[in-house]
């Protein structure tokens, strides 16, 4: 009986430290996966921080009543995002909208047809299923993309829930104590001193970058404001101008 019992034992031990090391063997992989994603974005380029407008890159000009705001787009990091965006300031979708969620070091919201938060849609909602079932398209997360000062990316309301509202990151504040650097590349790191908004990272699409104008976008996000952020005067857009346009495969 007792042999049975040392035995018994000896194989929940021996199970343990099976277990035991499937688990470390497990964290390391982890830990090496996170090291080389590391690796290869400290030697990558990083489109949000070039004011150059690329070849495989698109640019728009939004004209707005206190100013304008000049914006390079990425539609090979954010195809959807892009194209949706693109699409609508075509169409005249954006025409006339107001900014209406604004916080000072935070950011400035539109493209909401509606003007209080609840409205728009995509360019695909009623017509595609398989890339909007009538929630909103899908989030493009990217770890070339971040939430930097003078950011645009994609408002939702959850996960893969985008229309056509629109935020431009504003924050002045430095943000790199923030940061864990086993994660962030060093130059996003540095970027990062200038401001923006790291806890939106992953969670929002970013699709563009403001190349000129960030001083109208601060103009924009010093307004006053009522109880729910909205701008106590209208600034609306007036209109979005393709400067540079993409063509989608």
């Amino acid at each position: 009986m007792k042999k049975i019992i040392l035995l018994t034992f000896s194989l929940l031990l021996f199970l343990v430290g099976c277990s035991n090391e499937a688990k470390d063997t497990q964290e390391t992989t982890q830990e090496d996966a996170i090291a080389k994603r590391l690796e290869k974005l400290n030697k990558a380029d990083f489109p949000q921080l070039s004011t150059t407008i690329a070849d495989n890159e698109a640019a728009v000009k939004i004209v707005t009543s206190k100013g304008d705001i000049s914006i390079k787009l990425f539609p090979e990091l954010s195809p959807l995002a892009v194209e949706n965006f693109l699409t609508h300031a075509k169409e005249g979708y954006y025409d006339n909208v107001i900014f209406h969620r604004v916080i000072d070091n935070f950011m400035i919201q539109t493209g909401d047809p509606k003007g209080d938060g609840t409205g728009g849609e995509s360019i695909w909602q009623g017509k595609d299923d398989s890339i909007d079932a009538g929630h909103g398209f899908v989030n493009e997360p990217s770890d070339y993309l971040y939430n930097i000062r003078g950011a645009l990316a994609m408002a939702n309301a959850g996960p893969d829930t985008n229309g056509s509202q629109f935020f431009i990151n504003q924050n002045t504040f430095d943000q790199t104590s923030k940061l864990d650097p086993r994660y962030y590349p060093k130059k996003i790191i540095q970027a990062y001193s200038n401001g923006g908004n790291p806890s939106l990272d992953f969670q929002y699409t970013v699709f563009g970058q403001v190349i000129e104008g960030m001083d109208v976008v601060d103009n924009i996000a010093s307004i006053s404001t009522d109880d729910k952020d909205k701008p106590q005067e209208d600034i609306m857009i007036k209109t979005i101008e393709i400067t540079k346009d993409y063509t989608f495969k």
